[in-house]
Order: structure tokens, then C-alpha cells, then sequence
């Protein structure tokens, strides 16, 4: 597992972009943190860095947003959902094999298996505009 500090949100922007530089298709990154933590401001990087113009913002209610860059980016949000049973039933499992990449808020509402090529993300809270961020891939 990694880890890495932002003190700022350009800072999680940039860590956003870097990740969208290597993006290949099929990739899914689980995002965890508490609410406020940066999880929205790291997809906004990795938008950036696929070339979307577009204004990101946190699917919470909508559930799934997609975007159109050098990658399709499918951003999901699971706050709403209570568990594996809600996710499937909204249909959401598709996503777990994307076309382009999908990056899913929430991730730990979902018990079930992980994607095959898969970057688990906890984003933690250390102070007013620091953040500790910690990944791991899994799979491919």
C-alpha cells in the first residue's frame, strides 16, 4: 500500500491527473473516506486528466454520471446504497467492468468481489486542507 500527502486541493487535483496519465481501459478505483475527505476532488483531477472539460460533481443522487475524454470516465457514487443487494438492483455491477475506467464513491458499500484490475482508495482527513491518501492495486 502507498501513501501519500496532499496538503491542498490542487495538490489532490494534480494526484488525480497523474493517475488519468496512466489510465488504461477497464480500470476501477474504489474511493473510502468520510464525507468531506477529497473523494469528489480526486475524481475532478482525473477528469482533468483525461481531457473532460465538463463540471464534475458527486453523483450522489443520480447515482452515475459519465463523461467523454481520451477515456470514458463512469463516475458512481454508492453513499446512498446500504449494500451489495441495493447496488445490483440499481444496476450498477456492469460498472465494475467499464469501457473506459469508473471511479466509485463510496466503494465500501460493496461486499462483494473486487473488480479485476482495481485501485482501492482511502482518503483520510489530517487537517483543514491535508489529506493522507492510501492505495493499493489489485489485479492487472
Amino acid at each position: 500500500m502507498d501513501t501519500i500527502t496532499s496538503n491542498s486541493p490542487e495538490a489532490t487535483l494534480a494526484l488525480g491527473e497523474q493517475w488519468a496519465a496512466t489510465a488504461r481501459p477497464g480500470w476501477v478505483i474504489g474511493l473510502e473516506g468520510d464525507l468531506g475527505a477529497g473523494k469528489t476532488h480526486l475524481v475532478k483531477g482525473i477528469a482533468r486528466g483525461l481531457g473532460i472539460t465538463e463540471p464534475i460533481t458527486s453523483p450522489t443522487f443520480t447515482l452515475m454520471c459519465e463523461y467523454e475524454g481520451r477515456l470514458k470516465l463512469e463516475h458512481l457514487d454508492f453513499y446512498r446504497l446500504e449494500n451489495d443487494d441495493q447496488i445490483l438492483t440499481s444496476g450498477l455491477e456492469p460498472y465494475f467492468q467499464p469501457e473506459g475506467i469508473a471511479v466509485i464513491e463510496w466503494f465500501n458499500r460493496w461486499t462483494g468481489p473486487r473488480p479485476a484490475d482495481f485501485r482501492h482508495v482511502t482518503l483520510e482527513q489530517t487537517g483543514e486542507h491535508e489529506r493522507l491518501i492510501r492505495y493499493e492495486d489489485i489485479g492487472a
